[in-house]
């Protein structure tokens, strides 16, 4: 019986934020987004969070749990990520999320942002994150949706069927909406609930797209390699690109759906 191979490569994963951590405060404005996005809604729940866990999101997260208004309201704050640059603090932790080293009820409050959508086991590592929390403890994350870089894959499998050379997954499947309430659920939250945003980026030209997922570590990171992307098919890929997705003022645009969920330990 054959065992099929985990989707994406955990090492992968680890060295494009390794390279990407130097400059990443200055490139991550969805991680930035995201962070202030989750420091909002804590901020209107009124009870305390005496120990929380704060996973992925960089320096970003951990500034956003940390603003003023909140002072009161969390105590310790543990920072994690799968990279020790991004992990920022005196007290930091690395590790993957799906294998999270963390004793069980040990956490009041559990912020992931913008990590989960490279764990090969989501359903898992939303588990490990029930255990960790506490009796009323609060699990709140942050995951690219699935109208995530749409108009990029659009023009890419557009540009690959065009040319004969057969369709490649270069992009991560994300999950929708709906999903997520359904796994928080399934990993044994109470009361899940799961929203979702569409940010539309408008770049001068799609290649400056490719950078700045390259800048902020969001590189593709696939267990087994997609078919080389040959230059050819790149630019017929932005070319398509700029000729669906362009305003009128010639700017192409890149959506990026950020889904919220939140649920509670009992």
């Amino acid at each position: 019986m054959s065992v099929t191979p985990f989707l994406f490569d955990a090492r992968k994963v680890r060295l494009h934020r390794a390279r990407a951590a130097k400059g990443f405060a200055d490139a991550a404005f969805l991680h930035a987004r995201a962070a202030e996005d989750c420091a909002d809604r804590l901020e209107e729940i009124n009870r305390p969070f005496p120990r929380a866990l704060a996973y992925g999101g960089g320096p970003a997260l951990l500034g956003a749990l940390t603003r003023r208004a909140l002072r009161d309201k969390l105590g310790v704050v543990l920072v994690a990520d799968s990279c020790a640059a991004l992990a920022p603090g005196p007290a930091s932790l690395v590790f993957e999320q799906e294998a999270a080293p963390l004793a069980a009820g040990s956490c009041n409050l559990v912020v992931s942002c913008l990590a989960l959508h490279w764990a090969n086991d989501l359903p898992g590592a939303l588990v490990q994150s029930r255990l960790a929390l506490a009796i009323e403890g609060l699990f709140l994350g942050v995951v690219f949706g699935a109208a995530t870089l749409l108009e990029l894959r659009e023009a890419l499998l557009a540009a690959e069927a065009e040319m004969g050379v057969g369709a490649s997954l270069r992009i991560a499947p994300f999950a929708d909406c709906q999903d997520m309430a359904g796994l928080l659920q399934r990993a044994g939250f109470a009361q899940p609930v799961a929203d979702s945003h569409i940010l539309t980026v408008r770049y001068a030209q799609p290649l400056a797209l490719l950078r700045d997922l390259q800048t902020m570590g969001e590189s593709a990171a696939f267990t087994q390699n997609p078919r080389p992307l040959t230059r050819k098919v790149l630019a017929r890929a932005l070319q398509i690109y700029t000729e669906r997705f362009s305003d009128h003022d010639g700017r192409v645009r890149a959506s990026f759906e950020l889904i919220t969920a939140t649920g509670w330990a009992l």
